[in-house]
């Protein structure tokens, strides 16, 4: 039984009829064959008629140029990018280096283009330009990334600064080239903040030492004398050191006659006996402060000096705001959106000011340097040659270290709301380098000082720095501008 075949009854056979006289079996090959050959046509023929041109395999040298073809961008060398049909603007710009640009013309190829496409290789070598620029960015980056904190697994950081002293290469060969590099890597130590940030730092001044390329033993040798000058040379280094140095490490920096010695050579400062004389302009009553030097820092201060300036004894009046507003109505929280557009404030500019308000809160930076120019304008005849701006962090230390001594006379600049100071943010400000530097690599926060009321008094102290994006606004942060020499 289990042999036994199925018996097919007629009921269960299917007979396909002749169409147009043709029998089954002709047109069924006939449609099985159209339809392989359509299926070769979208898988080889299709895609050469739909999408016509060239693939190009991309490189440079060095690499990371911008690849734009027509003005549009498409990557970074090295890359493949397809360019259609014709003639096209091929342009390859890396900073640091002259931009390269030619004409290509892309061909075709129609049968099985989705698996071989038609593909030319181009290789450029790149031309340097007689600047840093490359550098600048690299260091500007390096900036960016030390608010990141030490990377870990999860994520990476660029090397940005050692490859910004590559792309610069041939410039360190010149003593005034090697100078410029050795400036922008002073600017850029004040963001070292952590042993990824103090590896790229190394390999940076090694590979300047050794003109762009990897360090000889005689170049090493140089940078390595270059680094133990600097950090003996450098008030805080040791601290800054120490904390960035594995705990090993750190305890034996900690224990050294170096250290030490160091901790001994504190500085003091020299203020003057009081304050000077009150200056009203717009209702605003600033007081004059001489010159001075100051000991900033803690862990190991470095002295500054402070030209003579004038401060305004409170932060900026709910008068003084409405009167800039009146002239400048650009600044109105009714054009936040078109503030908010230009990343001039955030969506809290102005949000806690009341009728009930003595002062502004909720400024932005921008803001706030936009009514000291306003307020530069109306200064008399007398202050020719001064102007309005925010304080630098030197200048504010130094006024609300005075304020302590002399109560009464600067009003809330220690814990009424954190203040906008000018400088751009760095976390290690204690390392020196040239204002133009410090200026040039910037830093994607500004400073703020003070602590506000939310703070608990124990948490801050005239000393305390904070940052902040210079767009950010927040009911705790306002200003307090000065009076101040042009800057040259």
């Amino acid at each position: 039984m289990f042999n036994k075949k199925k018996e097919i009854l007629p009921e269960d056979e299917v007979h396909l009829k002749s169409i147009l006289g043709l029998k089954p079996g002709v047109y069924l090959s006939v449609f099985y064959v159209f339809i392989f050959l359509m299926i070769c046509f979208c898988a080889l023929v299709a895609p050469g008629l739909a999408k016509p041109g060239t693939m190009f395999a991309l490189e440079s040298e060095p690499a990371g140029a911008a690849v734009r073809v027509d003005n549009v961008y498409l990557g970074t060398t090295p890359c493949d990018v397809f360019v259609p049909q014709g003639a096209h603007q091929l342009t390859m710009t890396l900073p640091g280096f002259a931009p390269r640009e030619w004409s290509v013309m892309a061909e075709r190829r129609v049968f099985a283009s989705a698996f071989f496409p038609r593909k030319e290789c181009v290789v450029e070598t790149l031309t340097e330009t007689a600047d840093t620029a490359a550098l600048l960015q690299g260091a500007s980056e390096y900036a960016a990334w030390s608010f990141t904190g030490e990377p870990t697994a999860i994520y990476q950081i660029p090397r940005s600064l050692s490859e910004g002293v590559y792309r610069s290469g041939t410039i360190a060969a010149t003593p005034r080239g090697y100078e410029a590099i050795n400036d922008l890597l002073r600017g850029a130590a004040r963001f070292t903040t952590t042993r990824a940030a103090a590896r790229d730092m190394v390999r940076a001044k090694a590979m300047a030492d050794n003109a762009g390329l990897a360090p000889s033993p005689l170049s090493l040798l140089s940078s390595i004398e270059d680094a133990l000058a600097y950090l003996s040379e450098t008030p805080g280094s040791a601290a800054w050191l120490a904390a960035l140095l594995p705990k090993e490490a750190n305890e034996v920096i900690s224990r050294s006659s170096w250290y030490a010695k160091l901790s001994q050579e504190q500085p003091a400062s020299r203020f003057p006996t009081g304050f000077g004389e009150t200056f009203v302009i717009e209702a605003m009553a600033f007081r004059e402060l001489s010159s001075a030097t100051l000991a900033q820092g803690e862990a190991f201060p470095h002295e500054i000096e402070v030209n003579s300036f004038l401060i305004a004894a409170n932060e900026v009046s709910r008068e003084a705001w409405d009167t800039f507003l009146a002239a400048e109505p650009r600044w109105r929280s009714d054009n936040l959106t078109a503030l908010k557009a230009e990343e001039l404030a955030s969506e809290d500019y102005l949000l806690s000011l009341n009728a009930g308000s003595s002062t502004i809160p909720s400024v932005s930076w921008h803001a706030a340097n936009a009514f000291c120019a306003w307020l530069t304008t109306l200064l008399p005849p007398a202050l020719n040659g001064y102007e309005v701006r925010l304080p630098t962090e030197a200048e504010w230390e130094y006024a609300a270290k005075m304020a302590e001594q002399y109560d009464g006379v600067l009003h809330d600049i220690s814990g009424g709301l954190w203040e906008w100071c000018a400088d751009p943010y760095a976390p290690l400000n204690f390392l020196p380098a040239k204002a133009a530097i410090i200026e040039a690599i910037a830093s994607p926060e500004r400073v703020v000082r003070g602590g506000s009321r939310a703070n608990q008094p124990d948490t801050f102290d005239v000393e305390t720095r904070g940052s902040l994006p210079p767009e950010f606004c927040s009911p705790f942060v306002s200003f307090r501008p000065i009076i101040a020499i042009k800057s040259e």
